[in-house]
């Protein structure tokens, strides 16, 4: 059975994808950094609904060595790896009067050179799995070709008045993933997805009045779900035509 490592999906969106790509029939890693129990429970939760496997692991993937590990661990696990799906990702609300170096450097840590890291641990593995992927013209339904998922953000188009550093991290994002899709091309697909207000526990400090606001700018006049976004995921991992796209799933609230 194929596999999938899924970066921070303890929860939140990074969990309905894990979950998404289990029932697709993909065994999954599920990836966290502090909430191991979480991760477990995702792990078992997959396992108890679903024909596939998944196993919790715990890495930092700023951290080049761990993102390594990670991706050794997923391997070990499932004998190969043929999806990665970079969601792991930080935010703080912080004016740039008041944001420190340090601030700045641990949001890029996660979000930039985390993808950065994970897909560069996983690449050979993903080269490997092309090798093994039906031919089109040889299979009259062929496998999905391997590929990476990076998911970004809205703010990355439009940046953010209190979170610069979030917003260039999103932006940095967009530009790993053209930058790879094609160095990688064509044993590997590499996609973004930038989400648009999305209610996860991240979002959920939000005043009544923010998202009113926030509510008002979305022409579908609803917010997203986190399993709007594992469709999308699920989307461009199938889609083999496809790759140094993003995909933006925002209601309308952008359109580009």
């Amino acid at each position: 059975m194929p596999a999938a490592l899924v970066t921070g999906s303890s929860r939140g969106i990074g969990r309905a994808i894990a979950e998404r790509f289990a029932r697709d029939g993909y065994d999954v890693v599920v990836n966290y950094v502090s909430s191991a129990q979480k991760a477990r429970a995702v792990a078992e939760s997959i396992g108890e609904k679903t024909d596939s496997e998944a196993v919790a692991v715990r890495a930092d993937v700023g951290d080049p060595e761990e993102a390594a590990d990670l991706v050794d661990a997923a391997v070990e696990a499932f004998g190969g790896l043929a999806h990665v799906v970079n969601n792991a990702g930080v935010d703080q609300h912080v004016y740039t009067e008041a944001l420190s170096p340090e601030d700045f450097d641990a949001v890029m840590d996660t979000n930039v050179n985390g993808a950065f890291n994970v897909t560069k641990a996983a690449l050979p593995h993903l080269r490997e799995a092309a090798e093994t992927t039906p031919d089109e013209a040889d299979d009259a339904d062929p496998a999905p070709t391997p590929s990476v998922t990076n998911v970004s953000s809205i703010l990355a188009h439009t940046g953010a008045p209190v979170e610069c550093h979030y917003a260039a991290s999103k932006a940095g994002i967009l530009g790993l993933t053209k930058s790879h899709a094609g160095d990688f091309a064509p044993d590997v697909r590499v996609n973004a997805i930038a989400p648009g207000h999305v209610e996860t526990d991240m979002t959920a400090d939000r005043t009544e009045d923010e998202k009113e606001a926030e509510m008002a700018e979305i022409p579908v006049e609803r917010f997203g779900q986190p399993r709007d976004i594992a469709d999308a995921a699920a989307y461009l991992r199938d889609a083999g035509f496809v790759t140094g796209e993003t995909l933006n799933v925002n209601g309308g609230e952008l359109m580009r």
